[in-house]
């Protein structure tokens, strides 16, 4: 699960952004999306974007995040975010969780 927080009033931005190009960067490079979310109903998380990847393994995982790491576009848009000027992003929280034996989705 990735909980991306945007800087204030940059999540339109950012969610464009997704659309447009970083959605087509992870399906290239087999990071096989469950779903993306951003939060209605509390002021304190209007700057949330949340999105879970699925992976057979972390060893997969692994593979797909450093082939799109190692991505000239991925890089550019790195870059880009690095920019004070277009920065959209002011924190990322990467969490791999696994599934309870007693959950639906196994």
């Amino acid at each position: 699960m990735h909980v991306y927080h945007t800087l204030p009033g940059k999540l339109s931005a950012f969610e464009s952004q997704f659309r447009d190009t970083t959605s087509k960067l992870l399906a290239k490079h087999h990071l096989k999306i469950v779903g993306y979310w951003v939060v209605e109903d509390t002021p304190a998380w209007d700057s949330t974007f949340i999105f879970i990847v699925a992976h057979s393994s972390q060893e997969e995982a692994k593979k797909n995040w450093d082939a799109m790491r190692a991505d000239p576009d991925f890089k550019e848009l790195v870059r880009k975010n690095s920019d004070p000027a277009t920065k959209l992003v002011d924190k990322i929280d990467v969490l791999y969780m696994r599934t309870t034996d007693f959950s639906p989705m196994k």
